[in-house]
């Protein structure tokens, strides 16, 4: 009967498991799988010897005949799951040598990811020392007889993989309760990082590759929207980045590497597509830094060529002449478009309804540059990031190994493409989940970002702090009653946002931490693991390393390695310090890391002043500041930076938007706040406007130049 039930699984759904020889461990054994759809049994039991047993409710077992034949028979454990004494029934049978194969989330799952798991379990492992296998049923999620709202298929491909035997961790020191909690949170863990280990091995290398693996799947999805309000299905996504790769084709030949100069608009994703259809590399200008920067970039990364649109350049009041006299080839996507004739288009649909690849077009290796993105050059000269195929990818699947996206989740994405955060998380991930996504052009509209929100229906919104601040004061209270996903990211999240935020809309910020060189994403708080005040947790699949600084007694400089971590960087200097490290990134970042792997920021390392000997973060002054003078309204932000000084090294100095703002009131505010005195600004400059970078972020750099010349 087993061998028939594998040959069926064979046929309908190309089944295949993967370490099954790990299942022949001697007991106590514990199978631990993700449960995501009525059949996940069935696909176990083709692996399994009759040594092994199903856990199943008793209780359940009773809701009709055939609940009963399938969960109450030889290759079942039934226990009653109201009774306090269920779990003590399975630990005496796993002490006894025993094999059983648990769904520790206890129900199946909505959301298609994995769940919470129930303390129980780690209780289990607790007493009874059993040895644990994790599995992973791949594809699952959307058969039709799974719960979660994914668009369902009949016949998925689906496999089964088994991780290691794995043995706790000792935690004879523990309490049991303790000791229960820790070994529950480290089974999820280790059930996280084997699906992201999974999909890395298994899912598609290359980005074009993998957005088009899910069009095929959901050709008529509404997956882009703009602020034309036209929004692309994936077969019009897929049909005009077919389109315009055959336009681009002769033009762009010469080049590895093309620069792409366009808004938050269709275009841009579209565009990208088609580069990478031909194996270009697109380098995303930050078009923020006005001209003079984007052509310091363009030399950077050896442009002779750049994407863009001439209403783009009407609109920004860039001149196109600056562009040309520096020998740069502007190619508008007007003219691209009318040169696109029926017939092409025509003849494209032909091509993506009958896979054909067309002569010419090149997908690039996951180990090659995908994208190009430069830094904000907030603290010196831009610099160049090559980010691989494999490391947005990877960063793709991490965030979506813990987080429990749905098909009908819809995202708004109002941070600037030219921005890693943007691209890879507000765009690139989606594209690649399968979740709608509206691109608006700047975060800057405080009115009509919320209203757009509201009007779409999103349910997911990442943005920084600084802008949620400028949304929490012209928005109505009911604007993001829709949101189940809130990410704040790229600056420190401050106390006084997730307060308004909280009491004003009920919706919890939930704070992560990257850079661009990390693709970007690190570290991030979740629904299910979240810790106010932290950045979370590392994603799975990274490492980190603390290194002292001297002056600085909390914490250490933050070092990471993992698949998500950039190239390299086109800055030959950057780049062989980079080199030099042997992988590990520099995050230039001072963090503490608790018992339970949550990252706490307490800032930059040249965001640190040395005062009387001791280093003040500045981060922190500017923390406690921000939100403290309510009288003078939620406009009124302090920046703060340095002076040097004669007497104690260096002074702090308060730079601020409000007049009225005194010295005393600051000082009050930063004793409230319980820091010493070394941590109060000597001095108030006034200024009609604190600058800011187009990512959001205060531009300390620009504020730092302002007092030199002032002094």
């Amino acid at each position: 009967m087993k061998f028939c039930f594998h040959l069926l699984l064979r046929l309908c759904f190309r089944f295949r498991s993967y370490n099954a020889e790990v299942l022949n461990s001697p007991g106590p054994v514990l199978l631990i799988p993700n449960h995501t759809s009525w059949l996940d049994w069935l696909f176990l039991i083709v692996c399994l010897r009759s040594n092994w047993k199903f856990v199943t409710s008793s209780t359940t077992a009773q809701k009709s005949w055939l609940h009963r034949l399938i969960m109450i028979n030889r290759h079942t454990f039934p226990v009653d799951t109201t009774s306090p004494y269920a779990v003590k029934r399975m630990a005496e049978y796993l002490t006894g040598g025993g094999k059983l194969v648990l769904f520790a989330e206890g129900r199946l799952s909505r959301t298609g990811n994995l769940m919470k798991v129930f303390d129980g379990t780690g209780f289990l492992i607790y007493k009874t020392k059993a040895k644990v296998i994790t599995a992973y049923l791949r594809g699952a999620a959307v058969l039709p007889f799974s719960p979660n709202p994914s668009l369902k298929r009949f016949f998925p491909k689906v496999s089964l993989h088994f991780s290691a035997a794995l043995v706790a961790p000792s935690l004879a020191d523990q309490s049991t309760s303790q000791a229960r909690a820790k070994l529950t949170a480290w089974l999820r863990d280790q059930q996280v990082r084997q699906q992201f280990a999974v999909e890395m091995d298994f899912g598609v290398k290359n980005l074009y590759a993998a957005i088009e693996e899910t069009a095929r799947n959901k050709p008529g999805f509404h997956i882009l929207e703009d602020v034309t309000l036209k929004p692309l299905t994936y077969r019009k996504l897929m049909v005009g980045a077919d389109l315009i790769a055959e336009v681009l084709r002769d033009r762009v030949a010469e080049d590895e590497r093309v620069g792409l100069l366009l808004p938050n608009i269709n275009a841009m994703p579209v565009t990208m597509l088609a580069l990478w259809s031909l194996g270009k590399v697109p380098a995303v200008m930050n078009f923020s830094t006005g001209t003079a920067g984007m052509l310091v970039c363009a030399k950077l990364a050896g442009l002779k060529q750049v994407i863009t649109s001439r209403l783009f350049l009407e609109r920004t009041r860039l001149n196109a002449d600056d562009f040309t006299q520096a020998g740069l080839k502007l190619i508008y996507l007007e003219d691209v478009r009318a040169g696109i004739s029926r017939a092409q288009k025509l003849f494209a649909l032909l091509r993506y309804r009958l896979h054909f690849t067309p002569a010419g077009r090149c997908l690039s290796a996951g180990d090659t540059t995908a994208v190009i993105i430069f830094t904000s050059g907030s603290e010196g000269v831009p610099k160049g990031v090559e980010l691989t195929h494999g490391n947005i990818l990877a960063n793709i699947r991490q965030i979506l190994a813990v987080t429990d996206f749905t098909d009908q989740d819809r995202l708004f994405n109002c941070l600037p493409l030219f921005h890693s955060f943007g691209l890879s998380v507000g765009t690139l991930l989606p594209m690649v989940r399968g979740l709608y996504v509206f691109l608006y052009p700047s975060p800057l509209h405080y009115r009509l970002v919320p209203a757009l929100i509201y009007d779409r229906d999103c349910t997911i919104f990442a943005s920084t702090n600084t802008f949620l601040n400028g949304y929490a004061r012209k928005a109505h209270p009911y604007d993001f009653s829709s949101l189940r996903y809130l990410f704040a990211a790229a600056e420190k999240l401050q106390e006084a946002t997730s307060l308004a935020w909280s009491q004003k809309y009920g919706v919890r910020i939930l704070e992560g931490y990257g850079a661009t060189e990390c693709a970007p994403c690190l570290s991030l708080n979740t629904p299910l693991e979240p810790r106010y005040g932290s950045v979370g947790r590392l994603l799975p699949g990274m490492e980190y390393k603390l290194e002292s600084v001297e002056g600085v007694a909390e914490g250490g400089r933050l070092y990471v390695r993992g698949p998500n971590v950039m190239k390299g960087y086109l800055n030959a200097d950057a780049n062989a310090t980079f080199h030099a490290f042997e992988g590990w990134y520099d995050t230039g970042d001072i963090v503490t890391v608790d018992a339970d792997g949550y990252l706490h920021v307490l800032g930059r390392l040249k965001r640190f002043a040395k005062v009387s000997g001791e280093m003040v973060s500045l981060t922190a002054v500017e923390d406690a500041l921000a939100g403290a003078f309510p009288q003078y309204g939620l406009r009124c932000q302090v920046a703060v930076i340095t002076r040097p000084d004669e007497d104690k090294g260096e002074a702090l100095v308060a730079v601020t938007n409000e007049p009225k703002l005194t010295l005393e009131e600051i000082r009050a505010a930063i004793k409230a706040r319980g820091l010493t005195n070394l941590n109060v600004p000597r001095e108030i400059i006034v200024v009609s406007e604190i600058p800011k970078l187009g990512t959001g972020k205060v531009n300390h750099r620009e504020l730092q130049a302002t007092l030199s010349a002032a002094k």
